[in-house]
């Protein structure tokens, strides 16, 4: 076995046997006692109204798939960020900084590009009446 994957496999075994564990002591612990209340459906703290069968809008998904789409989006600045000193320099880093003279706009570029995107996909919705509830 490569040796490489031996911390992985320690974490799955640990992972699983503290599964086990808690759900086995749980189940030793628990006195079961349902009563009509503790049986009723709870969510957020509001009971519950009406069946859970009834249908929704469609402008709910489609709010709920254009918030991930844009969550996802904005996610893609984070290894933009982290990455951002070395894609503003033209040449490689001395020291964790970048040489006089050789700053370079191709790190702000991408990232204006990438928003100019977002936005225009942002106002296209927006016109198209995808935001709005009547």
């Amino acid at each position: 076995m490569d040796r490489n994957y031996l911390p992985v496999l320690l974490l799955l075994g640990f992972v699983v046997a503290n599964a086990v564990l808690i759900i086995g002591g749980s189940h030793f612990t628990m006195r079961a006692r349902p009563t009509p209340e503790k049986q009723r459906p709870y969510e957020s703290g509001i009971p519950t109204l009406g069946s859970a069968r009834e249908r929704f809008s469609v402008k709910f998904y489609m709010v709920a798939m254009l918030f991930i789409v844009f969550d996802i989006e904005t996610v893609f600045m984070i290894p933009w960020a982290a990455y951002y000193r070395q894609l503003s320099c033209a040449v490689t880093l001395v020291g964790g900084a970048c040489p006089a003279g050789q700053l370079s706009f191709f790190g702000l570029s991408e990232m204006l590009v990438f928003m100019a995107m977002l936005v225009a996909g942002f106002v296209y919705v927006w016109k198209k009446g995808a935001l709005q509830w009547d």
